[in-house]
């Protein structure tokens, strides 16, 4: 059953201090069109420039995630993003009125709680997701950070995070199913280590912090005066230690794994910058924005590959075919030497993949570089013009009474050599449906996971005298 993509009713703000900015802004989401995806505005820079939150537009991950695109930037995004893709929303428009998205609580809930409100929507176009088919990894030996990507049905997450402290033992959260972000996941606040904190103040670098939005985690030891600076330049009464959590008495814990599922959190809203939807399971340990990032890049590179319909078809070459050689010689007028399919392994009404194997044995062989065997280009192109004929005259009654004529031949592009021993799998799409007799049809060759050979065909179905 097709999922529809989604967008927000209308239009919700929120007006908050940027953490590390301390400048007050207002963030408004605003409903887009299918396919938009998300996208930052700062109404406050001349022209409203656009940003698109896509792995490829981040510029620093040093204290959050930072978008930026001729020029212009957005602060810390990943919890505005983990809430629209927690939410299972497809396309926003987020307009900022200054350089950082507001920190508020610390954590998406009121983003959330705000677009519920507001009403999310289905929209006319589907849903495209990119469903991890092999395991995608990523490892960075020097911060001890690893994450995997298996395939599965739905979209899941779990997150270990260990920072070798007596005070955050390792802690372990995960979340089978984005239903459950609101309650699970959207409340888990930012977390900071006390020595962070200091250094953080010093430095003048949380403008917009106070204690109310962040866990700060006590992993030294601290005197009064210390907590009396603290709660000087914080604005509250009194700050103490509680000895039993080893946190700052500023709050209480929503969750006894908070810090983990506020990592887990960032995880959501740093893997939204992939632009698709997710069908697969992330395992991560240690997760950090930087490696968020890293790891968003790799999976988008692969996602927008397979996505462009420019991935070799998922097929197992070994298993029983749709059409065998004999078959096809009932569809197909051509024979040996010049019947360049072997087997059709799918089909259905836009689309069909063949298979060839190539083999020494080929008459075209013994003159066509015999010293260094070369497929011919022109014979590739046909042997994806017969594959795409059977598509064709699978849509007539008598095919063998058929034949399909190729008319024009357009935008041929080889890649890469085609030798003895490779096997060649050809896919063939209609790009419109069949008029008047006439196919228009997108043709790609391949050998194993790489094109060798792509081309627009277009043929004409006629009866045979």
């Amino acid at each position: 059953m097709a999922v529809m993509q989604k967008t927000i009713s209308g239009d919700v703000s929120f007006v908050g201090k940027g953490l590390h900015t301390g400048i007050e802004t207002t963030i408004t989401f605003k409903p887009a069109p299918e396919n938009t995806g998300f996208v930052f505005i700062r109404t406050d820079v001349e022209g409203q420039p656009q940003i698109k939150a896509l792995a490829e537009f981040v510029t620093d991950t040093s204290r959050g995630t930072t978008i930026e695109a001729n020029g212009t930037l957005v602060n810390t995004v990943e919890h505005a993003l983990a809430a629209v893709y927690g939410l299972q929303i497809d396309n926003v428009f987020i307009e900022v009125n200054g350089p950082e998205v507001p920190i508020l609580k610390g954590n998406a809930i009121d983003f959330v709680v705000g677009l519920q409100n507001i009403g999310i929507e289905e929209q006319s176009e589907e849903r495209i997701y990119f469903e991890i088919k092999e395991n995608i990894d990523h490892l960075d030996k020097e911060k001890n950070v690893e994450y995997l990507a298996v395939a599965d049905e739905n979209y899941s997450l779990n997150v270990l995070v260990d920072y070798n402290s007596a005070v955050l033992t390792n802690q372990y959260a995960d979340l089978n199913c984005l239903t459950n972000f609101p309650k699970e996941i959207a409340p888990a606040r930012t977390f900071v280590f006390l020595h962070e904190l200091e250094f953080l103040v010093e430095n003048n670098l949380v403008k917009g912090g106070d204690l109310d939005n962040a866990i700060v985690i006590v992993d030294k030891e601290i005197n009064k005066a210390s907590l009396d600076h603290l709660s000087e330049v914080f604005k509250q009464d009194k700050i103490d230690v509680i000895p039993e959590q080893g946190i700052l008495n500023n709050l209480e814990l929503n969750f006894v794994n908070e810090p983990a599922r506020h990592k887990l959190l960032d995880l959501i809203g740093d893997l939204a910058l992939i632009g698709y939807p997710i069908k697969g399971r992330i395992f991560s340990r240690r997760p950090g924005h930087k490696s968020n990032v890293e790891f968003a890049k790799k999976i988008r590179k692969i996602a927008k590959k397979q996505l462009s319909g420019n991935s070799a078809p998922d097929i197992d070459i070994t298993a029983k075919p749709l059409y065998d050689i004999n078959q096809i010689k009932n569809i197909l007028p051509h024979r040996s030497p010049f019947l360049l399919v072997d087997k059709v392994m799918e089909m259905d009404k836009d689309s069909i993949v063949g298979v060839k194997n190539v083999t020494m044995n080929e008459p075209f062989f013994v003159g066509h570089f015999p010293s260094e065997p070369v497929m011919p280009g022109v014979l590739i192109v046909e042997a994806m013009a017969q594959t795409g004929g059977i598509l064709v005259l699978a849509t007539v009654e008598d095919p063998e009474n058929y034949a399909t004529y190729f008319m024009k031949i357009d935008s041929v592009k080889f890649k890469q050599k085609v030798v003895p021993g490779d096997t060649l799998v050809f896919k063939c799409s209609l790009v419109s449906p069949i008029r008047r007799g006439i196919a228009q049809m997108k043709a790609q060759a391949f050998v194993g996971d790489v094109m060798v050979t792509e081309a627009e065909l277009m043929a004409q179905i006629a009866k045979v005298k």
